[in-house]
């Protein structure tokens, strides 16, 4: 099965890449099902009777409907908690890394300093046991004028050594008491990061939960009859985005770092979607996206909100293979445009990465890494 999607990736790239276009259905027509556009909120929750059918008993196809919405509604929900967990991952690991710098730092500037007040209460000692005056200062007591001359040059040096030595020692003290501040505040960022990406990590399991309970209520036959619902939806999203005519104006080629990113997105079709997974074993939306493009040597941000806000905008009109699409309003979900109105993503928990017609899920917009 996954060698049967992986020649389809390669057949719509390669009719893609040389400018021909295929049929679109056909395109939509291999792929498992994938999110549909975000459903408007509907009454009942997993345990009200109104989303679900008492156990034992058949739903009917409009309850199965209302209980197709929830879990889509759920699983959004736990999209958006991912790209929270994500994002708050992403700068945890940055202020981690820093935290661990300016440690370094202190250290290095912590030994600087003792060395530093180590030769300056070496002078301070030597001006003692001379009466405090210097030595360098006692050979100007000469009567010889040469070696006068001679003392004096070696007493202005050993001025402006000891001016440079605690020039050096008031700055090594000041930056070392930057640098530790600076840790202190990095520090609390980390633990705010911390916090954030726990309590993202809560929700996240706590949607899926949900979802899983409602859809574990079904029979088998009712799962079956919910995942042909799924399927019709995307199939009438799909339909709607293709009769459009959006297809007729897009005709870009992929570029050559866009090629080995959809090269990597499409051998990882087949492994399964993991929230706050980059591979190589399974990814989310935005795990796939990212290090499909990292692989092509294009470093991309995490997240598909991330994403959004950083990469350059395209029309959809212009969009080319390899180009990633932004889905739903608040930039919750991610993929790649593959060519033929279709795009390589990994979908949601519970599904593997796939192909799915561009046009199933609600598109904000269309970014290019590569522009």
């Amino acid at each position: 099965m996954r060698r049967t999607t992986l020649a389809a990736v390669a057949l719509v790239c390669g009719i893609t890449c040389v400018g021909g276009v295929a049929s679109a259905g056909t395109a939509f027509a291999a792929p498992d099902p994938s999110p549909t556009a975000t459903a408007p909120a509907v009454p009942g929750t997993p345990g009200d009777p109104a989303a679900q059918p008492p156990e034992g008993e058949q739903a009917t196809p409009g309850a199965l409907e209302e209980v197709r919405k929830e879990i889509e509604k759920l699983y959004h929900r736990a999209s958006v908690a991912t790209d929270a967990y994500n994002a708050a991952e992403e700068k945890a690991e940055r202020q981690s890394k820093e935290v661990a710098r300016l440690g370094r730092a202190i250290t290095t500037g912590q030994d600087r300093l003792d060395l530093l007040r180590h030769r300056a209460g070496a002078t301070a000692r030597e001006q003692y046991r001379s009466g405090g005056i210097p030595q360098g200062a006692q050979f100007l007591l000469t009567d010889d004028p040469r070696l006068f001359l001679d003392n004096a040059n070696r007493f202005q040096r050993g001025q402006h050594a000891a001016k440079g030595l605690m020039a050096e020692l008031r700055t090594t003290q000041e930056k070392l008491e930057k640098d530790r501040a600076a840790a202190s505040a990095r520090w609390k960022k980390l633990e705010t990061h911390r916090k954030a990406e726990a309590k993202a990590k809560k929700e996240i399991k706590k949607q899926i939960s949900a979802a899983e309970k409602l859809e574990s209520r079904l029979a088998a036959e009712e799962r079956e009859r919910l995942r042909k619902l799924e399927e019709a939806a995307q199939r009438r999203a799909q339909s709607a985005w293709v009769d459009s005519g959006i297809l007729d104006a897009i005709s870009g080629k992929a570029s050559a770092a866009g090629k080995k990113a959809l090269e990597y997105a499409g051998e990882q079709i087949g492994k399964p979607y993991a929230w706050g997974a980059e591979g190589p074993g399974s990814y989310d939306c935005s795990g796939l996206t990212s290090q499909a493009w990292a692989a092509a040597g294009v470093p991309i941000p995490r997240t598909s909100q991330e994403q959004w806000r950083q990469l350059e905008r395209v029309p959809i009109r212009e969009m080319r293979p390899g180009d990633l699409i932004i889905y739903h309003d608040d930039a919750s979900h991610v993929g790649m445009y593959v060519g033929d109105g279709t795009i390589v993503h990994a979908p949601r928990p519970g599904r593997d990465i796939t192909l799915a017609g561009a046009g199933t899920m609600t598109i904000l917009g269309v970014v290019r890494p590569d522009a």
